[in-house]
């Protein structure tokens, strides 16, 4: 696969609460991107082996703020052409920082927690009005977390231009076999966006 034509200096990838940085859809992503700089975290909460429960996410905001601002000074990336993003909580957090200010090309959130399954008014939106920047979102058409109805809802808010990507009949969590529609739609969002 050639390397996407896009304006991007670099993508940040953040696993879910649960998840770590090998999860076979931040991995296929990071080879299918080459030869952009991607960068895959571990949350703090579990790196070294450590399984502890995952802190909210908005004390993780500073930890992504941190950790882009490395990649930028490593890779040499203008912070503004950096993309941030991930899976779930990763990419929750990641907009969350965003919404705080972070400088970024656009944000790719995969299989975004718009709420906590059977609490569709518990939502994770506030900060949905202070996105203005391009966002993807690739979910499940039966992910518990939202419905696309309720994507479509809630993320009108946003200032942002906003692509929404459906996996026919997946939930929550991808298998491998998903990937190629992830990376495709990562891919093409990349070159529609300049992002």
């Amino acid at each position: 696969m050639s390397a996407p034509v896009s304006a991007a200096g670099g993508v940040l990838l953040a696993p879910g609460a649960g998840g770590d940085p090998d999860h076979h859809t931040l991995v296929a992503l990071e080879r299918a991107l080459a030869p952009l700089p991607v960068r895959r975290l571990e949350f703090p909460h579990r790196s070294g082996g450590r399984r502890g429960p995952p802190p909210r996410a908005e004390r993780l905001v500073p930890f992504i703020a941190e950790q882009a601002g490395a990649m930028c000074a490593e890779e040499s990336i203008d912070p503004a052409s950096l993309v941030l993003g991930g899976r779930s909580m990763g990419g929750r957090v990641c907009s969350l920082a965003v919404a705080d200010g972070l400088p970024a090309a656009g944000l790719v959130l995969l299989s975004y927690p718009l709420h906590p399954p059977r609490r569709p008014g518990n939502l994770r939106v506030t900060h949905f009005g202070r996105l203005a920047v391009p966002c993807l979102f690739v979910s499940g058409d039966r992910d518990p977390f939202g419905t696309p109805d309720e994507f479509v809802t809630h993320t009108a808010a946003i200032a942002g231009e906003v692509t929404h990507v459906w996996l026919p009949g997946r939930g929550h969590d991808t298998r491998p076999a998903d990937d190629d529609a992830v990376v495709g739609a990562v891919r093409s969002w990349l070159e529609a966006t300049g992002g």
